[in-house]
């Protein structure tokens, strides 16, 4: 598939099916997001790839309590990578993660993997809960959670909702 199309036909999916992504895809996924062009190039972003079924179910339930809910936020998704940026990097780790987190999006669109943004990552991670989980990983404090990709197979399409952006062309 081509750069253009890719960008234009990927969707965000919000209902997989029970087929596990390769980890050859994801570490083709990650690596894409590590690509991401970052502030001054520092490349402090972080990613923690998570197959394993009772942490994905662990992070759900976390981050639907950010919301006061009980349901799944992933949605089913046989993996989930989180990407977390270390706040000492000044004012640009906000934006270095959302580069990181499109990376991912687009790189599981190019590969046949369908993929959604879960936001609530710094809720989550922000939690004492969610302190602990960072430590275990081997993140210092200053790591903040920008957003959790999910990814797995859709069996569903999903239409193009018409664009409503404001485009103002000055010549």
């Amino acid at each position: 598939m081509d750069a253009y199309q890719n960008l234009i036909t990927r969707r965000s999916i919000k209902k997989y099916n029970d087929t596990k992504v390769s980890d050859e895809l994801l570490e083709k996924i990650v690596y894409a997001g590590q690509c991401a062009p970052t502030g001054m190039n520092r490349q402090e972003t972080g990613f923690v790839v998570i197959q394993d079924e009772e942490t994905i179910q662990k992070l759900s339930k976390l981050n639907a309590a950010v919301m006061n809910s009980t349901a799944d936020p992933f949605y089913g998704a046989q993996a989930v990578i989180v990407v977390l940026v270390d706040t000492k990097v000044g004012s640009t780790y906000e934006y270095d993660g959302a580069l990181a987190m499109g990376n991912l999006m687009n790189a599981a669109h190019a590969l046949g993997v369908s993929s959604c943004w879960i936001h609530r990552a710094r809720e989550v991670f922000d939690s004492m809960e969610g302190r602990e989980m960072l430590r275990q990983w081997g993140f210092d404090d200053t790591y903040v959670g920008i957003g959790n990709c999910i990814l797995g197979y859709s069996d569903v399409e999903v239409e193009m909702k018409p664009r409503t952006s404001k485009v103002v062309w000055v010549k």
